[in-house]
């Protein structure tokens, strides 16, 4: 089981999520967050901290969210349009610094446009 980052987080990306993990496993793609499923060890320090509410545990995601799950894991083992292997198990997000590259249903969302 593990955390799932879901649309609200597109084109927000607080990282307030980020700064809560203990174990480094929340990862900045170009328009939102991913979280490492097998990294990932399913604290729940990242959930309440969010403050778009964007981050669910796996068995708790809303039916029109449940995309972002297989998404969430493609991210880290697919090949992306701009990624050409899969990025696998680096051991933590913060060596790695911004990915500036999302999984084909992020990025094909439309700009989210936010009120402050």
């Amino acid at each position: 089981m593990t955390y799932v980052i879901a649309q609200p987080c597109v084109d927000v990306m607080d990282r307030a999520c980020v700064d809560e993990c203990p174990v480094d496993c929340i990862y900045e793609g170009a328009r939102t967050l991913y979280i490492h499923p097998d990294e990932c060890v399913d604290c729940g320090a990242c959930e309440p901290v969010c403050p778009v509410e964007a981050i669910y545990y796996e068995d708790d995601l809303p039916d029109e969210f449940m995309p972002y799950l297989k998404d969430n894991e493609a991210f880290f083992t697919d090949a992306l349009p701009e990624r050409d292997e899969p990025l696998g198990s680096p051991g933590g997000a913060a060596k790695l610094g911004a990915l500036m590259v999302d999984t084909p249903l992020v990025a094909g969302l439309p700009v989210q446009v936010t009120t402050s």
